[in-house]
């Protein structure tokens, strides 16, 4: 008999960093789900946060920056095998302090063209990067 269970839903609060035309991308370690892909940073929604709250908390705790501003690019829902994903990514153009990995993770400046081609990304990711190709090129 198939599981008819409703699959676990796991908010997240993702963060677009753009500077000087580069995004700041860090590779899933070994140990998590889709392990040796590259993504945009970000973390779980907390039950008493707002999705903007969050990403300050995540950004801050996973890369040691203080995000100072930040706007919604796209939300996106994505089904895995074990639970659903809801992803709230935002556009972060403006914050204090140097973006590193805190936790161990590689990461990188990336050219933003580049970013699907010689960083290999989760099926979702490479969905913001399309978003916000367009994106800039609406305000461009």
């Amino acid at each position: 008999m198939p599981n008819t269970e409703p699959k676990p839903t796991l908010h997240v609060a993702v963060g677009v960093i753009l500077r000087e035309g580069d995004l700041f991308i860090a590779k899933r370690q070994s140990d998590q789900h889709l392990a040796g892909l590259w993504e945009f940073p970000g973390g779980k929604v907390e039950a008493d946060e707002t999705v903007l709250d969050a990403l300050k908390r995540e950004l801050y705790e996973e890369l040691g920056i203080d995000v100072i501003s930040a706007a919604p690019l796209i939300r996106q829902r994505h089904e895995y095998d074990i639970r659903t994903v809801v992803l709230d990514c935002w556009l972060v153009t403006e914050f204090n302090g140097e973006a590193h990995g805190k936790e161990g993770q590689p990461t990188t400046w990336a050219k933003i063209e580049a970013c699907a081609s010689t960083y290999p990304m989760p099926e979702p990711n490479v969905h913001i990067l399309k978003a916000l190709v367009e994106y800039l090129d609406q305000v461009q």
